[in-house]
């Protein structure tokens, strides 16, 4: 009897806890949240009560701190006061309405002006990217800006190290910002730490977790940015990590697997707001500004291109990324072409896709067709079917390359490219940067690039794809329902 008295009790307290935890939800979880992720909240919530509100509790909220959140307003009051007055450049002639309506909203969100007089130049190669921006770094005379999601030292980063390492023996200031989990997950982090206290750059972890110092947010919200700025007059940025293109992860080598990026150059005044990018990071995890650096200085670059840096994150109140893909999907007028290696949209993007097929705009997404992330990959995999039918042409890079580049170009005169993937991970958590160019000169540069990523490409076919085995089609939709956890 007591062992049944006992059970009885014990019962009945986990059945109102799980009341409690089930009504709790309901209250909670749908606020200030979109409906699809309120809605997979809860599914998780409800199926497994108490597991489900733990993680909730974990990585339930897509923002940081309020008081990052208010040192990241804090900066972008600075660089619009900052930026107010000045001159950057002659813009190009002929702006549409529609585009002069979007610099003011990327503006407004990211606080960063348009610029002309800008060169913008495609670096195609992935160890010619490398080297490149290794060659910048020993052009330095005042200081070197480093920030990328992932910065390894390894045989194919060599030369960039070595780079760093004779810029500081010139007692150059080289600044570096790596995420912090980003790089403790992934093989020669401590050969990569150790190397730059030894060349005594001055470095620092994006978004550390350590709980114990008082640093503490969700902790998959990270900064995804990749960037390099050298005396504020050249600057590089793209999807590239510094890094193997294996990732010197044992899988991928195993499996063979290659990343293919792009990255571009920039000077002219577009330069200083791409340092305004690194400075805002580099304040919010010191609490400093460093001397030497004036985003004032503006020189005419090797072109007359008009750029605009966006950054994003959730350090800002919306998704500024999104709005950008948005705003340009609903005004283009012959084609749209999409590259992401992670292609998750959420209902608004889908809609302005499927928007533009119906207005007789030819929409194409590129797409590998291999991944190096399973649930991410299966989650793509699920929308396939309802862009196919809308009329989206759907381009499958062939293995062993993970096709990681990141891109989006409306009709022959205005592109996009940077960090930040078309899917809810970068445009809630993950802090990106993108940029957005106009000029027919750039677009046609990237056209060549498109038309060689579709060369060795495989399109895919609606009819081919709806015989897909019954497993993996349950594999795709139930990978999308824990894309929407935000």
């Amino acid at each position: 009897m007591d062992w049944w008295a006992n059970s009885a009790f014990w019962f009945g307290v986990y059945t109102v806890v799980d009341i409690i935890v089930r009504i709790l939800a309901l209250v909670v979880v749908p606020g200030n949240r979109k409906p699809t992720s309120a809605m997979a909240w809860l599914l998780a919530i409800f199926l497994l009560p108490i597991p489900g509100m733990l993680l909730f509790l974990l990585i339930g909220n897509p923002r940081l701190p309020r008081k990052r959140r208010r040192m990241q307003t804090e900066i972008n009051a600075v660089l619009r006061e900052a930026n107010e007055h000045l001159e950057r450049g002659t813009l190009r002639p002929h702006e549409p309405e529609w585009f002069t309506s979007l610099v003011r909203m990327n503006r407004e969100l990211g606080a960063l002006p348009l610029s002309g007089d800008n060169g913008v130049r495609l670096v195609t190669g992935y160890q010619e990217s490398l080297d490149e921006m290794a060659e910048a770094i020993r052009s330095a005379r005042r200081y070197v800006h480093v920030e990328f999601y992932i910065l390894k030292s390894d045989r194919s980063t060599e030369n960039f190290f070595r780079a760093l390492e004779e810029a500081c023996a010139r007692g150059i200031p080289v600044r570096v910002l790596m995420d912090h989990w980003a790089n403790l997950s992934k093989p020669l982090h401590r050969r990569t730490r150790d190397r730059l206290e030894r060349m005594g750059a001055d470095w620092h972890y994006l978004l550390p977790l350590r709980p114990l110092h008082g640093r503490w947010q969700r902790p998959d919200l990270r900064n995804h940015r990749k960037l390099l700025i050298v005396d504020g007059e050249v600057a590089y940025l793209g999807s590239q990590n510094v890094t193997d293109a294996s990732y010197n992860v044992r899988a991928n080598i195993k499996r063979g697997l290659q990343w293919v990026d792009l990255m571009v150059r920039l000077d002219g005044p577009v330069v200083s707001s791409v340092d305004a990018v690194f400075l805002s990071d580099y304040y919010s995890e010191t609490g400093e500004t460093p001397a030497g650096v004036d985003l004032r200085e503006m020189d005419a670059g090797s072109g007359d291109l008009d750029c605009q840096v966006v950054p994003s994150g959730p350090g800002f109140e919306v998704e500024n990324n999104l709005r950008l893909f948005l705003g340009l999907m609903y005004a283009a007028q012959e084609k749209i072409i999409m590259i992401s290696p992670y292609f998750v949209p959420d209902e608004a993007l889908m809609l302005a896709v499927s928007a533009a097929v119906s207005r007789g705009v030819r929409v194409e997404l590129f797409v590998s067709e291999i991944s190096d992330q399973a649930m991410v990959f299966h989650a793509q995999r699920s929308y396939y079917e309802a862009l196919l039918r809308a009329g989206v042409r759907i381009y499958l890079f062939p293995p062993p390359y993970i096709l990681h580049t990141k891109t989006l170009s409306i009709d022959d005169e205005v592109a996009v490219i940077g960090s930040s993937n078309m899917d809810m991970r970068s445009f809630g958590l993950n802090f990106e940067v993108s940029l957005l160019v106009r000029g027919e000169e750039f677009v046609q540069q990237l056209r060549r690039v498109e038309d060689d990523y579709r060369d060795r490409s495989t399109r895919l076919s609606l009819v081919d794809w709806v015989r897909r085995p019954f497993g993996s089609r349950v594999l795709d939709n139930l990978a999308r329902l824990t894309s929407a956890l935000q």
